[in-house]
């Protein structure tokens, strides 16, 4: 391990994601699909497991930033001898697998290293390399093209590295005013190498389209930032073609350093994409979202009873869990997983939240079409005949099918949505069933899933523990946020959760996931408890930990899915689209209770306001 996780920024062209580091490492790439197979995977073992490394020779000073309203990544490097700007930029929306870095010498002369690695297969095949005559010429007179089976690498730029120990390397000079461009281009191996781009042009229509997608931006005052770049963040992890939406754009980021809770997040699941849908939709880009509703149509398009949790971008069903013995993982983290086998779990709260998302874009008008609505009812008619069959809960348990009360919660959640939108929107269906459904099971967690020894909602019906699902109780409009129940839920989780100030998804210990090792504080869990205080009008509170957790976001503003309070670093997979969804949720909930606080105190609003848990709902 040479760098924290949270030492990364992320560039992207909305097909794939690579990770540089601070010091100019490209050390995770997977071209030409998020799910693809790593070029660069230094991240998960050394240099020899491929990079793209630009960075000066001595020790330098080095900041880094976004340019605004976008996700093109600007790094300065201030040295004794002079100052130098890298730009990295990946090109969306052009049918290409390009990235782009730009060198400006900005004072003094600088010393530059230029190290090219290319470990094809996850960092085990080194590929045939050799130079070709550039008929562009780019800048220079030949292009270094690396090949192995059906991939093809271009580097192209005014001067290339050349061989040495199976790596290319070069040392330049870099001056005041100077501008040093490479390229690099993936494309098929048995097709003609790519035409350059038009580098100029194509950084100012990225730019501009960028910033022409996010429009006015968020109206949240202080908080404005830190949504803004989490939905863009969330943009760059959706397919622009497919409407795919993966949870992270990599692999075996480790929860535990040194530990096996390893996993691929590069597909597609359900409930993640739904969320993020949601939103988008709480921060008025929900007309943003067709795309995702096509792709869930397509991807679970067939026989309800093959319905999966997830899928990969293009709806692809198949995603065989193995492990790559020939990588040593993220500071010795094994195994390194690629597949995901939890694509065969039964997840019962899926549906739920699909349907929630849906109804959020029917309430905003956008309008349902006849394929849309049968496959939604189809659905639904399926769940309301096996929804009281164990499943694995929203956390993927390894270990044995429970009554998970949060899975429950959610089967309610499926029927209450399909029974609005026949009732306010019109559509077609026959709902006495799901009438029925949706009754017994509120009843039912009421009883089996409320514990009164204990005074709190429990994780599944055959425990006391508690579980950071719960707080999505009030959020889905299960119950009220100040119902007794629902506060004696929070103070446990607050009790039992929150050893350090963040919420844990569970206590490990319990042995409920069917796992070894521990984990540190999932992030959404304590974005979803500042809903939470929200919600229940504990506002200070609820500010607190927003600020607290706002205050985790590395220097580029990115969030990994854990935090180890203990070490004060990040763990997880990075970027993590839970944590960036919870943020806008949670800030989004938030303010609107702050504007309404604003609104009952002023003397001109004789009308009173409306309830944040209203607002929420």
């Amino acid at each position: 391990m040479s760098h924290l996780i949270e030492d990364y920024a992320m560039i992207g062209d909305r097909h794939t994601v690579a990770l540089v580091s601070r010091d100019g490492s490209v050390d995770w790439l997977c071209f030409p699909r998020f799910d693809s197979d790593a070029c660069f995977a230094a991240l998960l073992g050394g240099p020899e497991h491929g990079r793209w490394l630009i960075t000066p020779r001595e020790e330098a000073r080095s900041t880094r930033r976004y340019l605004e309203g976008t996700l093109v990544l600007e790094t300065t490097h201030e040295t004794e001898s002079g100052t130098v700007r890298v730009m990295d930029v990946m090109h969306p929306e052009d049918g290409r697998a390009d990235l782009v870095r730009q060198i400006e010498g900005i004072s003094g002369t600088v010393t530059m290293e230029h190290e090219w690695v290319v470990r094809l297969g996850y960092g085990k095949m080194v590929p045939w390399l050799r130079h070709e005559p550039d008929p562009s010429r780019h800048g220079g007179d030949e292009a270094l093209v690396a090949v192995a089976g059906p991939d093809m690498l271009i580097l192209r730029g005014p001067r290339l590295p050349h061989p040495q120990d199976h790596r290319h390397v070069d040392e330049f000079e870099i001056g005041e005013g100077e501008v040093l461009t490479f390229s690099m281009v993936w494309s098929p191996s048995y097709l003609d190498l790519p035409e350059p781009i038009d580098i100029d042009a194509r950084l100012k229509e990225t730019i501009e389209e960028s910033r022409e997608w996010l429009g006015d931006g968020c109206e949240l005052e202080e908080y404005a930032e830190a949504v803004d770049h989490s939905l863009l963040v969330l943009r760059s992890m959706t397919h622009a073609q497919t409407g795919g939406i993966v949870a992270a754009p990599t692999t075996s980021l480790p929860e535990e350093l040194g530990g096996s809770r390893n996993w691929d997040y590069r597909y597609t699941w359900l409930r993640d994409a739904a969320l993020t849908v949601q939103a988008l939709q709480m921060s008025g880009l929900g007309n943003r979202s067709v795309l995702w509703r096509d792709w869930l149509r397509r991807a679970v398009a067939g026989d309800p009873d093959d319905l999966q949790i997830m899928y990969t971008v293009d709806g692809s069903r198949l995603m065989p869990e193995r492990e790559l013995d020939h990588l040593p993982g993220y500071a010795d983290s094994r195994p390194v997983r690629v597949g995901n086998d939890a694509v065969w779990q039964r997840q019962t709260d899926v549906l739920g939240e699909v349907m929630v998302a849906l109804e959020m874009l029917r309430d905003e008008g956008m309008e349902e079409t006849e394929d849309s609505w049968r496959l939604q009812r189809a659905l639904i008619d399926d769940l309301a005949q096996d929804w009281w069959e164990l499943d694995h809960g929203l956390w993927e348990m390894r270990g044995p099918r429970r009554a998970f009360t949060h899975s429950r919660v959610m089967v309610w959640v499926a029927m209450d949505r399909g029974l609005r939108a026949v009732r306010e929107h019109g559509l077609d269906a026959e709902v006495d069933k799901w009438e029925e459904v949706r009754d017994i099971v509120r009843e039912q967690v009421l009883t089996d899933g409320f514990n009164t020894e204990v005074n709190s909602f429990t994780q599944h019906y055959e425990t006391t523990e508690v579980d950071a699902s719960l707080l999505l109780l009030p959020l889905v409009g299960f119950i009220e946020a100040d119902d007794p129940r629902f506060v004696g839920t929070v103070e446990r989780i607050e009790t039992e959760l929150m050893p350090d100030g963040l919420v844990l998804r569970y206590r490990t210990s319990s042995g409920a996931d069917g796992l070894d090792g521990t984990e540190h504080p999932f992030l959404i869990c304590s974005f979803w408890l500042v809903s939470a205080y929200t919600l229940m009008g504990r506002l200070d509170d609820a500010r607190a930990l927003l600020d607290r957790l706002l205050s985790l976001r590395n220097d580029v503003g990115l969030l990994a899915e854990e935090y180890d309070v203990g070490q004060g670093r990040q763990m997880g997979n990075f970027p993590q689209a839970f944590s960036h969804l919870g943020l806008v949720q949670a800030v989004t909930i938030l303010c609107r209770a702050m504007g309404e606080q604003d609104a009952a105190a002023s003397p001109q609003d004789k009308g009173g306001a409306a309830s944040a848990e209203r607002s929420a709902g």
